[in-house]
C-alpha cells in the first residue's frame, strides 16, 4: 500500500469494496459482517489501516446495544445459558449477536472454536450471529478486535451483544472494561470455594448467577446466601447498584426471564444516574491507551536497533550475565524516548 492510499483511507476516503462492506453491514449483511470483522482481525498492516477507516464508517451507526460480558469457571454452562437467553431475546424481538472467545493453544496457536456447535439452535436463527474467535494470546482470553467487532455488530442491527470470555485468569476484568454489566457465572457447589476467588472479581461483578441450580437446590441456595454476604462486604463500582445473586438452570429455562429484568433494572438504574453513558465514555478512553501501549510495543520490537541488540542482551539476561533492568533500559534507549 503506497503513501497516498494510506492517506485516503486516513481520511475516510474508502474504495468501491470497502465501502461495499460497510454498506453490506448496514443493511444487515451477515456475509459483510463476517468478513468485515475478519479484516478487523487481520494482522496485516494495510488491512489494519482499511479496517481502521471501515470501523469510522460504521461508528456513527453503533452504540445503541446492550453489551453484556458473561465469564465463568469452564463447565458452568455458559453456552447452554447463552443460547438458551438468547433464544428467549429473540422471541422478544430483539437481535443477538455472541462474541464468543475460545483459548488459542500456546503450543500450535490453533482453538477448538465450538460455540457454533454447542449453540445448535441459536445458530440456526436468523435473528443471531455467532462469532468464535481464537484468544491469540491476547490478555485473559479475550480477542484484540473483540471491542471493534462488538461495534460492527452493533452497526449491523444487533441490540444485544454477548461476549462469552474463556472464564481464566484475568479474562473477567478484561471483559468487563469493555461491556455494560459483567456476569458471572457460577455452579453450585462454588460457595465453599469462594475463598479462592479474587477480591477483584468478585468487586467487578454487576450480576452473579448460579447456574445449573436444579441440580442441587440445597447447595445453590447455600451458594447464593455465600455470594450475598460476600458482595455486601466490598465496594463497588456504582455506589447505586448492589450486584444481585440469582439461581437459574438454563438446561430447563428455568430463570432466565428473571435474569433479563434483573439486567434491565440495572440499565434503568445506570442510566437515571447518568453511570450508563459515563461507563462507556470512560471505557473508549482506557481502549485508546490500551492501543497506544500495543502500538509502542509494536514499534519498540519493529527498531532497527532494537532488532540488532534484543537476541544479545536476552542471552545476557538468561544467562545471568546483565541484569533485566539494565536490558531494559539499554533496550528502550534505542527509542530515544
Amino acid at each position: 500500500m503506497d503513501m497516498s492510499e494510506s492517506t485516503r483511507l486516513a481520511a475516510g476516503h474508502l474504495p468501491e469494496g470497502d465501502r461495499a462492506l460497510v454498506d453490506g453491514v448496514l443493511a444487515g449483511q451477515r456475509r459483510a459482517l463476517a468478513k468485515t470483522i475478519t479484516l478487523l482481525e487481520s494482522t496485516r498492516e494495510d488491512h489494519r489501516l482499511r479496517a481502521g477507516a471501515v470501523l469510522n464508517a460504521l461508528l456513527p451507526h453503533s452504540g445503541r446495544a446492550v453489551r453484556v460480558g458473561i465469564s465463568g469457571v469452564p463447565g458452568a454452562g455458559k453456552s447452554t445459558f447463552i443460547e438458551a437467553l438468547g433464544l428467549m431475546l429473540i422471541e422478544a424481538g430483539h437481535r443477538v449477536a455472541v462474541l464468543a472467545v475460545d483459548p488459542s493453544s500456546s503450543l500450535s496457536g490453533g482453538s477448538i472454536l465450538g460455540d457454533k456447535t454447542r449453540m445448535e439452535l441459536l445458530c440456526q436463527r436468523e435473528e443471531a450471529f455467532i462469532r468464535p474467535s481464537p484468544s491469540s494470546g491476547s490478555l485473559g482470553g479475550v480477542a484484540d478486535k473483540t471491542r471493534e467487532a462488538m461495534l460492527v455488530c452493533e452497526a449491523a442491527g444487533f441490540d444485544v451483544i454477548i461476549v462469552e470470555t474463556v472464564g481464566v485468569g484475568q479474562s473477567e476484568t478484561t471483559v468487563a472494561g469493555m461491556v455494560d454489566v459483567f456476569v458471572l457465572l457460577q455452579l453450585p457447589n462454588a460457595g465453599d470455594d469462594l475463598q479462592a476467588i479474587k477480591k477483584g472479581i468478585v468487586e467487578i461483578a454487576d450480576l452473579v448467577v448460579i447456574n445449573k441450580a436444579d441440580l442441587n437446590p440445597k447447595a445453590a441456595a447455600f451458594a447464593r446466601a455465600q455470594w450475598h454476604n460476600a458482595l455486601a462486604m466490598l465496594r463497588h463500582v456504582s455506589p447505586h447498584w448492589s450486584p444481585s445473586v440469582i439461581t437459574m438452570s438454563a438446561l430447563h429455562k428455568e430463570g432466565i426471564a428473571e435474569f433479563w429484568q434483573e439486567i434491565e433494572r440495572y440499565r434503568t438504574t445506570m442510566t437515571t444516574h447518568g453511570e450508563w453513558e459515563a461507563r462507556r465514555r470512560h471505557q473508549s478512553l482506557a481502549w485508546m491507551w490500551s492501543l497506544i501501549d500495543s502500538g509502542l510495543r509494536h514499534a519498540f520490537k519493529q527498531h532497527p536497533d532494537v532488532c540488532r541488540n534484543l537476541p544479545d542482551f536476552c542471552q545476557a539476561v538468561e544467562a545471568g550475565q546483565m541484569t533485566p533492568t539494565v536490558a531494559a533500559r539499554q533496550l528502550l534507549g534505542a527509542l530515544k524516548l
